[in-house]
């Protein structure tokens, strides 16, 4: 080849290099230790898939080169956002697997895609989402990660170190607490952004088990947000799917449903007709369950003796299938000063499924006209609450 040729073709060269696209995605990943080790381009293809270990689809791979360095090209084509999710993976390892137990060793990030605006990522192999960052980050991924640092936030203020004695029950409902405090700055976070998918995120890390008995009245509030602005976003139809008053426990704000019921004395009692003057704790409780005792004894009898004459009223719900066992715990505990009910199913009973309930210790307290105004509220909390309506 000629001189003059040799010129030609290095300036043709370098000019294809110059004038090649950018990657969609693209960027370095540190620390990786094994030769050979991926990441993962995943779609979830419903709102339960994300964030769940093994069920997102996968649409691309990359291998990561010795110097870290990655990238994707050829991304479908997308005129609206969409939520992928990016995992690094070793040698051997499922490609939809999501670390989602160990919170410094999160081996995934979810990210916001639309055609045209390429990412740029760093982060290090063995904390992939606590260190995932990107460069010139759009307003939706910049949410992304605020609610990643969040997350990490609130997990290190509420949980991280925490041992709870729960084989007992003793700790339970302290462990309990601590979780709800956790998911509420989750839950406050999807109340109050403007990013439809970020707050979708917020709702599947409150919850990564699908589990929203607890705070049922966070998916009513989403489906209500989101129905505004992404009413025909499939997400936003499963949302609202599960937030369906059907498929939730009684709600605050709505009338405890009546129903008619056997006593500890074996008469039946209305429900509705036993409403106190001023407030009514309808407590979900079991001889077998140790925090409902615990709670027996040292919050509900002294607000019992403090309260009843002034308007307070306890129907007891039992778990029980054992008429002698519920009256024994009933007595020993206490509790048998008010009224006491159950169908003696166990915790298959229909009154339990009237009320969508499946987990104690619960409780709804109702006003006077038998309006929920709160919810399984323990210890302090409830007294706190009894304290301050009765003032």
């Amino acid at each position: 080849m000629s001189p003059k040729h040799s010129i030609l073709f290095a300036y043709t060269a370098l000019t294809i290099v110059a004038c090649q696209s950018p990657a969609d995605i693209s960027g370095v990943i540190t620390g990786a230790e094994q030769k050979g080790s991926k990441i993962y381009l995943l779609e979830p293809e419903n709102l339960q898939d994300l964030g769940a270990p093994y069920f997102a689809k996968v649409i691309d791979s990359a291998t990561i080169k010795d110097d870290g360095s990655f990238e994707f090209r050829n991304m479908p084509l997308s005129t609206t956002e969409r939520l992928l999710e990016l995992a690094v993976q070793p040698k051997g390892k499922a490609p939809n697997y999501l670390e989602t137990e160990a919170q410094e060793s999160v081996n995934y990030m979810p990210i916001v895609w639309q055609t045209g605006e390429p990412l740029k990522i760093s982060a290090e192999w063995e904390t992939f989402q606590k260190t995932f960052q990107i460069l010139n980050s759009s307003k939706a991924n910049t949410a992304l990660l605020n609610l990643r640092d969040l997350k990490y936030e609130a997990y290190q203020n509420h949980l991280a170190g925490k041992e709870w004695q729960v084989e007992d029950g003793s700790e339970l409902l302290e462990k309990e607490h601590a979780i709800l405090e956790y998911q509420t700055e989750l839950m406050n976070f999807a109340d109050t952004t403007e990013h439809f998918l970020p707050a979708l995120m917020a709702l599947r890390w409150v919850s990564p088990e699908n589990d929203y008995e607890r705070v049922p009245e966070f998916l009513v509030r989403q489906c209500a947000k989101w129905s505004q602005t992404q009413a025909e976003h499939d997400w936003t139809k499963e949302l609202c799917k599960a937030s369906d008053a059907a498929n939730l426990p009684v709600l605050i704000g709505d009338v405890f449903p009546d129903a008619t019921l056997p006593t500890l004395t074996k008469d039946t009692l209305q429900l509705r007709e036993h409403i106190g003057s001023k407030l009514t704790i309808i407590d979900l409780w079991a001889s077998w369950c140790a925090p409902c005792r615990k709670e027996n004894r040292e919050v509900l009898v002294p607000l019992w003796d403090t309260y009843h004459d002034d308007g307070l009223k306890i129907i007891a719900y039992a778990l029980e299938s054992h008429a002698a066992t519920w009256q024994a715990a009933s007595k020993l505990d206490g509790a048998d000063r008010w009224l006491q009910v159950s169908d003696l199913q166990g915790d298959n009973a229909d009154f339990l499924k009237h009320i969508r309930v499946q987990t104690i210790p619960a409780n709804f307290i109702l006003d006077e006209n038998g309006v929920v105004i709160a919810k399984n509220l323990h210890g302090e909390a409830l007294k706190g609450l009894l304290e301050e309506h009765f003032k």
